[in-house]
């Protein structure tokens, strides 16, 4: 009698954690193969992008100490800006490597021209925008801000992204890095940002996952036949 109540619970437990995160696991499962599928060079839009690109040689550039740098230098990236070097200086600051010059930022010719360097030249641009600021969710979350949006013709609704602060380009989103960035987003059950694998919601689904499976095993293990027979078995030799 304890027995089949106890087999009755586990049952019904069972049942309904199943339906209870049957969802989930479908999108646990269905976004793992939709990841084991694809190419994450594609995902990256390394298709689309110029990877032979090589860096412009300058030449009479002045000494970044001679720069107007008040708190002194931390550090200096070059930037190739319209044929121009600039200097990039403790990550905050654009100055013309050649005469010292600050620049507050760049323009959007300047930035179809930092584009084009890194895109391939058949892509062809439909419109350009600048953008303030991205929330959690915005594609270009947790980047240098503002930046212009190079969007060009064509079916895989393609952004290039370059700061317009340091004028650096930044990365390329399409249609397919969408996909899996949704995907991403309920394969982690982070809902604010993505990348956070430590959420609350991950760990109890996890766990009442665990749970599931452990009461399944549980279940075939006191409801099946064969185990029973096995125990008359072993009780009737004993």
């Amino acid at each position: 009698m304890a027995n089949r109540i106890t087999a009755k619970w586990i049952r019904k437990s069972h049942r309904y954690l199943g339906i209870f995160l049957g969802i989930q696991f479908l999108l646990w499962t269905s976004s793992g193969m939709y990841f084991s599928w694809t190419n994450l060079d594609e995902i990256h839009g390394d298709h689309f992008k110029n990877l032979g690109q090589q860096p412009r040689a300058f030449s009479g550039l002045i000494a970044p100490d001679m720069l107007k740098v008040k708190e002194g230098i931390r550090s200096v990236e070059i930037r190739d800006i319209s044929k121009t070097p600039y200097y990039w200086i403790n990550g905050k600051q654009l100055f013309n490597a050649l005469d010292g010059s600050p620049k507050k930022a760049i323009n959007e010719e300047e930035a179809l021209y930092v584009a084009a360097q890194n895109m391939k030249s058949d892509l062809e641009v439909a419109h350009v925008t600048l953008i303030e600021e991205a929330d959690k969710h915005h594609e270009y979350r947790e980047k240098l801000l503002p930046a212009y949006v190079i969007t060009y013709k064509g079916n895989e609704n393609l952004k290039a992204y370059v700061s317009s602060r340091d004028g650096k380009f930044q990365t390329v989103r399409h249609r397919n890095w969408r996909i899996f960035d949704f995907l991403w987003m309920t394969h982690t059950m982070d809902y604010q940002g993505r990348d956070n694998f430590n959420t609350t919601v991950l760990r109890a689904f996890s766990l009442l996952g665990l749970i599931t499976v452990l009461s399944g095993f549980v279940l075939w293990y006191i409801s099946s036949p064969s185990v029973v027979n096995l125990k008359k078995i072993f009780k009737s030799k004993k």
